[in-house]
């Protein structure tokens, strides 16, 4: 019997996966969406959920916690960005610690802090709305494999396989 591929760095993996926000509301589920393929060790996986599956196999399975600095990050883990001082109301008296909710490019809300304000510039800091809350997760391992294993080439395609069946002479 072989023995099955773990799950490491550079391995492509299928997964049955949820992800459930604190408050209980169902952030991701492969129940309604299909199977999730990644390749293991790219950042397509919260940081604490590729901790888990690292070195399961096919058929593991597990549930639990990811602490929110390794899952969607903490308020301070996430990136600042100045902008000009002239995109605020010029009567808004900005503070730090100010929060503001403003439409991204496709119409979904966006929620940003304001962490420093100069004449010039307001430093923001664009808020996940997860961040800082532990996620909770259930995960079963469906398959592992190398992608560097190239399996057999496909026919050709005027190549045809077919059964005796299927062959009938033509007249």
């Amino acid at each position: 019997m072989p023995v099955p591929v773990k799950i490491a760095k550079g391995m492509a993996v299928r997964i049955h996966v949820t992800l459930t926000a604190p408050d209980g509301t169902v952030i991701e589920s492969s129940d309604k969406s299909g199977p999730v393929d990644y390749v293991h060790g790219q950042g397509a996986m919260l940081p604490g959920l590729e901790k888990v599956l690292e070195g399961l196999v096919p058929g593991d399975a597990r549930e639990g916690t990811i602490a929110a600095k390794d899952a969607f990050g903490t308020e301070e883990s996430l990136p600042t960005k100045a902008m000009p001082r002239a995109e605020f109301p010029k009567d808004a008296k900005l503070e730090a610690g100010m929060a503001f909710q403003a439409k991204g490019p496709h119409g979904e809300p966006v929620t940003f802090k304001v962490v420093k304000v100069s004449d010039q510039e307001v430093t923001v800091r664009f808020l996940h709305p997860l961040a800082g809350k532990d996620i909770k997760f259930k995960v079963k391992v469906i398959g592992v494999k190398d992608p560097a294993v190239a399996l057999p080439p496909p026919p050709p395609a005027e190549a045809v396989e077919l059964t005796p069946d299927e062959i009938k002479e033509e007249k």
